[in-house]
């Protein structure tokens, strides 16, 4: 299994890399697309969606809405705005299960929630590259998630007690949040200095990153419910050693709308 992951990562990290830094413009939302296309492929499934047929025409149906968002920009402002909304009612959820299961377990609303996770999740992206520090604050956004992960791994192995949400995700603990956390301020703070920013930016800086760690959190905990819901181990096995998909952005597509959301604010 170690060497599946490693060999995966070694021939994904150059193409992710690749068409996050180097792709601009459409060749950037298409390959964007391409990712969240077939996200919403395994997402049918969870919704209990098991025939190809099904779970091929709810991917198409994403693309095409995917492809909508690019030729009419001014939705994005609404795109992101029910991001907000639905991961303020995505943590409710997580932490009521699965007391509440009963409102969303109809694969109807399965479905609808998987347009909430990833359209928002695609149209953050095409909204970070066009600024003009993009490629920057997209890194920036993966450095806080990936930087949370790491913390969170190795503060709750080492002192991992109390439970996150052990309903939904029994491994989880506070501890690894707060690891993750203090990690992802701690290089937050480093950007800071380096970059030389005033001691206001510098508190608006860690307050945006304590808000993507949490969020992150969420996002990962989201889809750990929909699959436990579901008797679902890995969203698919397209990644060996790594699962599906959504498997490795379940974090990212929760924080990388809430991260465009902060950019906006802090430009108004």
């Amino acid at each position: 299994m170690l060497k599946q992951r490693i060999i995966t990562a070694l021939i994904l990290l150059p193409i992710a890399l690749g068409g996050f830094f180097l792709l601009e413009g459409a060749g950037f939302a298409l390959f964007i697309g391409l990712v969240v296309t077939l996200g919403a492929w395994e997402w049918a499934r969870l919704a209990g969606f098991a025939r190809q047929s099904a779970r091929v025409t709810y991917a198409v149906a994403v693309a095409a809405m995917l492809f909508v968002m690019y030729l009419v920009p001014g939705i994005a402002p609404w795109v992101l705005g029910a991001a907000v909304l639905w991961w303020a009612t995505a943590t409710f959820l997580v932490l009521t299960y699965p007391r509440t299961t009963h409102h969303w377990s109809n694969a109807a609303t399965k479905l609808m929630i998987g347009l909430l996770i990833l359209l928002p999740a695609w149209q953050g992206l095409i909204w970070i590259k066009q600024g003009p520090l993009g490629n920057w604050q997209i890194m920036a956004v993966m450095v806080l998630v990936w930087g949370a992960d790491v913390g969170a791994y190795f503060s709750g192995r080492a002192f991992g007690k109390r439970k996150l949400a052990p309903k939904v995700s029994p491994g989880k603990s506070w501890e690894g949040v707060y690891g993750g956390l203090a990690l992802s301020l701690v290089i937050t703070a480093v950007v800071g200095f380096v970059r030389d920013w005033t001691v206001a930016q510098l508190l608006m800086g860690l307050i945006g990153a304590a808000i993507i760690v949490f969020v992150s959190v969420v996002g990962d905990l989201t889809e750990s419910m929909f699959k436990r819901q579901s008797g679902i181990k890995d969203s698919s096995n397209l990644l060996p050693g790594h699962g599906g998909v959504l498997d490795r952005i379940d974090s990212l597509t929760a924080a990388i709308p809430i991260f465009a959301v902060l950019l906006w604010m802090a430009a108004s």
